[in-house]
Formats: C-alpha cells, structure tokens, sequence
C-alpha cells in the first residue's frame, strides 16, 4: 500500500490517500475534489482550476499524470 496526500497530487490539503495502485490513487482524489467542490472550499477550487487548465492541453496533462504516477511508483510500500 502507498500512501500520497492531496497537495502531492495537485490538491489543496494534507489528507493521505493510501491505495495499492496509481488508478485508485486518482480515484480517490478526484473524489474528494468533486466532495471539496461542493462544499465550496476555496483552496481546494484554486487547485481544480489549475488541473482543469491543463486539461485544456492535452499533451501537458499527459505529462503531468506521467510524473504523477513515477512519484507514486517511487513510494515506498506501507
């Protein structure tokens, strides 16, 4: 099991998501980034602007999951 927090994946705060894969990482936080949407958590929507404007680029956003998953592969299994 790995464990990264949501600012270590673009987020906004220092909840820790522990998965064993990549793909349920990013489940996990795209959830609680829909949950802080809705709650209208500033710093959390601050964040999601920032993700959404990659999604405007395609390859930047390839790129930025692509780093993202060499950084869970790098943790160390808990």
């Amino acid at each position: 099991m790995k464990v990264m927090t949501c600012k270590e994946l673009g987020g906004a705060c220092d909840l820790e998501f522990k998965t064993n894969t990549f793909e349920e990482m990013v489940e996990l936080s795209k959830n609680h980034g829909m949950e802080m949407f809705q709650k209208e958590d500033e710093t959390h929507s601050k964040a999601a602007a920032k993700i959404m404007a990659l999604m405007m680029d395609p390859k930047a956003m390839e790129q930025y999951w692509t780093e993202k998953k060499a950084q869970f592969d790098a943790l160390p299994d808990q």
